[in-house]
């Protein structure tokens, strides 16, 4: 397995990062902020504005990982 990620989508502050896993894929989904002292962390938590976002990425993250596994066969 590698460290690297297979795969990312982001849309805003919200970032699907898609992971091969022997054959099959993972997914975490994560929203990044800024904190007072200017420095960029990621929450795995989302307020109701980023509701949209996390969908589109799932959708997103659901279709790349369908047409990996397609072109796997």
């Amino acid at each position: 397995m590698s460290n690297l990620p297979a795969h990312k989508i982001k849309l805003g502050l919200t970032t699907a990062t898609i992971w091969k896993n022997e054959g099959s894929y993972s997914v975490d989904i994560t929203r990044s902020y800024k904190t007072g002292d200017g420095d960029w962390k990621n929450s795995s938590g989302f307020f109701h504005s980023d509701l949209l976002n996390i969908a589109k990425c799932a959708e997103r993250a659901e279709i790349w990982i369908s047409r990996q596994l397609s072109t796997q066969q």
